[in-house]
């Protein structure tokens, strides 16, 4: 069952929350950043991607890029940009898009249940990229930025949230670059405290969305300190992690589609011949067709828009990995047809999340860049949490969850 607790949440006060929020640090790069937050000095990039704060930009795996988060996190707190609370608590974090909003609980999760299973992965991970932020999280000893869970709706939950949403929050603003709506509460009552860590100890799994990297080094991070300690105990507070926690019934995945730079030295029509085998071909026309179900893609090709619909026979609705479009298209076009045969490290390949829209895999066809461009339906959050209950694991490239969550809200120390 999930172990959860309260947390002493370092944060901004409510005037500068504004000026001290980000975006994650792995959505843009170096220079992004560096533009991002030209002229001010309480941004979290300076913490989360400090390399922008040498010039010229440093590489971000340099030890004194490290040591310049420290620095960096350091001043933030001396400076009064960052303050922590004085007592233990949980908080909601709100997010809208698009007339829908989400709200997610923002906790700590123990670091014993990532190793044991409790907490499910649905995507592998990098060693490198791990490593990475453990260097981020050891130095700081902090998580600066939260991991993103799914956990099975409660309706006990949903009415604690709803009771506090209907207050002002301490936190309300538009994030800049997406338009998208942040809000921000504290739970700091004893009572609702203890029913929340009840609701969630009688949960078997929490379900990783989105941060599998930042999630694998909070936790290992946390192991290593456990080993270090001779005088370990097991309530220490780096056996814990920051999460924001949200009912999967809210979550919003959208479609992460595939470009492809030529078409493995078939014309074009030999291409759509070769499609025909397992795929009901129909052509669309020059307007943007987007799939309108599972098993049905959207090809773009020399200027035209296709319809691909998988034939029967074509996947097993038994096999939770092959019944995903994801598996359909790798195995049956990318693989079959045009010779990709690994998706992580294949040049031939690109991907592009669906919140930059259909147009955007039109535009990089056209431009010549691409020869031709593959959009998915969104698979399910029941999918994912079908597959990480078996014990399985998606292939590259399959979940886009938006919207991102925005760093510098909250941070968890590990003192």
């Amino acid at each position: 069952m999930a172990v959860i607790k309260p947390f002493k949440g370092i944060r901004p006060p409510q005037d500068l929350v504004e000026l001290v929020e980000s975006r994650p640090y792995d959505v843009l790069n170096s220079e992004e950043a560096k533009a991002e937050c030209k002229g001010n000095e309480k941004s979290l990039y300076h913490i989360i991607k400090p390399e922008i704060n040498f010039n010229p930009i440093c590489d971000e795996h340099d030890p004194k890029v490290y040591g310049e988060a420290v620095k960096q996190f350091q001043l933030f707190q001396k400076n009064g940009w960052l303050v922590q609370d004085e007592q233990e608590n949980y908080y909601i974090y709100a997010q809208s898009m698009n007339g829908k909003t989400q709200y997610g609980l923002v906790v700590c999760a123990f670091v014993e249940d990532y190793l044991n299973g409790v907490i499910k992965k649905h995507e592998l991970t990098r060693r490198d990229k791990e490593e990475d932020r453990m260097k981020h999280v050891r130095v700081n000893n902090a998580n600066i930025e939260p991991v993103f869970f799914a956990y099975p709706d409660d309706e006990v939950l949903d009415d604690l949230v709803a009771k506090y949403t209907a207050e002002k929050p301490v936190y309300d603003f538009i994030a800049p670059v997406d338009g998208f709506g942040h809000q921000f509460w504290v739970i700091s009552d004893k009572d609702d405290i203890e029913l929340i860590t009840a609701r969630f100890a009688q949960m078997p799994s929490l379900y990783i969305a989105d941060g599998h990297h930042r999630s694998a080094a909070a936790a290992l991070v946390g192991a290593e300190k456990a080993k270090l300690n001779p005088n370990h105990k097991g309530d220490e507070e780096y056996n814990y992690f920051m999460a924001v926690c949200f009912p999967a019934n809210q979550l919003t995945i959208i479609d992460y589609n595939r470009v492809v730079k030529d078409l493995n030295g078939l014309s074009a029509a030999e291409f759509l011949d070769c499609l025909s085998e397992n795929f009901i071909v129909e052509p669309k026309g020059t307007a943007i067709y987007k799939p309108v179900c599972l098993h049905n893609f959207s090809l773009y090709l020399e200027g035209e828009w296709y319809s691909l619909t998988a034939k029967p026979g074509t996947y097993n609705d038994e096999d939770p990995i092959g019944v995903l479009d994801v598996s359909v298209s790798s195995d049956l076009i990318l693989d079959k047809i045009l010779g990709i045969k690994d998706l992580r490290s294949d040049k031939r390949i690109d991907f592009v999340g669906g919140i930059r829209g259909l147009g955007e895999l039109k535009k990089r066809v056209d431009s010549g860049e691409m020869k031709v461009a593959l959009a998915l339906y969104p698979v399910s959050m029941k999918q994912i949490m079908d597959i990480a209950d078996t014990g399985n694991i998606m292939p590259p490239k399959t979940t886009w969850f938006e919207p991102k969550l925005r760093s510098g809200l909250v941070i968890h120390s590990l003192d």
